[in-house]
């Protein structure tokens, strides 16, 4: 643990000035703690929690894309249409769309969504799922296929005339010019820990997204993609997206009930499942965190990803609204100005973060916009720089 900042503190030199939400969209109620077998949508259900995403005051909703899940272009497509405000992310794997035709339907997307639409860009972790839709190239070369269908998706936005393309993964005559977006290029997003990621991101992705880490950790990712976007010559650096899984109750120590309850159906869930070692380098990072420590930093749990094999985003941050707030602008503090929040219990989940986080991580930034000092949230919100919530934790899972 460290010294918690003391009020009014000097902000870090390292802070966003701003923090964007982001959530997932989900297409029926089943969740994780309540699976309900189905491959379909309710429409009722999808409606309900799109219009809570609008209202809740979050700023991105990512469609999620799988070999067997709903298409996440008609999907963003009809978030598109049910908010006004909020901007699909739609998640793309180059090897299920030709990249000339993902820059036509994103373009389409974002003209129909007058300027919201942004990419995230999934090379692919797991060789069986890429498998499914006919995809064998080597895990090792997904991510320069990326590379080249960043620049052809850019071309094929920008360029005047009529260009064709001759590289490693593509090749077309004579395309364009391809249909423009709304209001100039549309914000490309990837993720991943390998090192081909980092090269890709830090040289041509305008988001860089990461999984929740502690801090010291994260932080030092942070400075390698932005060393490595530096040293392609790009005055621009990546924005950073962070995800967590919150557990939020009325206090701290609620909070730890529920999340010693929560752990305990998924991993029975996820037990009947079965495991295996996880190819992707972020899954990877996550386990190997798991093992070392359960709690980090102010409020970072890192047994959901322990008892779920790190499937996906899954560590958790716990505690009262004010904590899990707080220890969001620790994050923000680093350098994260996309935070990605989405529960287990999903909608109202979605619901609560919207009532009680948000409104708190956006007043401390106002707070320090308008005096240039920081507010008094992290200070008077400690989590585990406090021993009396290590206690919560240790007391919930006995």
């Amino acid at each position: 643990m460290s010294d918690t900042p003391a009020p009014d503190a000097a902000i870090p030199p390292t802070a966003s000035p701003e923090v964007e939400f982001i959530s997932l969209s989900h297409l029926n109620p089943s969740t994780e703690l309540n699976p309900v077998p189905t491959r379909g949508i309710d429409l009722r259900f999808f409606r309900r929690y799109v219009q809570a995403l609008e209202d809740a005051g979050y700023d991105y909703t990512l469609l999620p894309y799988g070999s067997s899940s709903a298409d996440s272009f008609v999907v963003a497509s009809a978030v598109g249409q049910l908010t006004e405000r909020i901007r699909p992310i739609v998640a793309l794997r180059p090897n299920t769309t030709f990249p000339t035709v993902g820059a036509q339907k994103l373009a389409t997307l974002d003209q129909l969504t007058e300027g919201r639409a942004v990419v995230h860009l999934i090379s692919g972790g797991n060789d069986a799922e890429q498998a499914r839709q006919g995809d064998y190239l080597p895990k090792d070369r997904r991510y320069a296929r990326t590379s080249e269908y960043i620049d052809i998706l850019r071309r094929s936005w920008t360029e005047p005339a009529p260009f064709s393309h001759d590289g490693e993964f593509y090749r077309f005559d004579d395309f364009g010019p391809g249909f423009a977006p709304y209001d100039g290029p549309i914000p490309i997003s990837i993720g991943g820990q390998s090192d081909e990621a980092f090269a890709v991101g830090g040289a041509k992705a305008d988001i860089f997204s990461f999984w929740g880490e502690p801090l010291d950790d994260l932080r030092g990712e942070i400075d390698r993609v932005h060393g490595l976007a530096r040293a392609a010559g790009r005055t621009t650096l990546p924005r950073i997206w962070v995800t967590f899984r919150p557990i939020i109750a009325r206090t701290d120590e609620l909070a730890w009930r529920k999340a010693q309850d929560y752990v305990t159906r998924i991993a029975e869930i996820h037990k009947q499942r079965g495991q295996g070692v996880p190819q992707n380098v972020g899954s990877q990072r996550a386990l190997a965190f798991a093992a070392r420590s359960e709690l980090y930093d102010r409020a970072l749990w890192t047994r959901t990803a322990a008892v779920t094999n790190a499937a996906g985003a899954s560590t958790a941050l716990v505690g009262a609204p004010e904590t899990v707030a707080a220890a969001i602008l620790d994050y923000v503090d680093h350098g994260a100005s996309l935070v990605s929040i989405r529960g287990y219990d999903t909608l109202a989940d979605a619901e609560d973060y919207g009532r009680h986080i948000l409104p708190l991580v956006r007043q401390e930034l106002a707070h320090r916009a308008a005096t240039g000092r920081r507010g008094t949230l992290q200070a008077e919100h400690p989590g585990n720089y406090d021993p009396a919530y290590a206690r919560y934790a240790t007391a919930a899972r006995s």
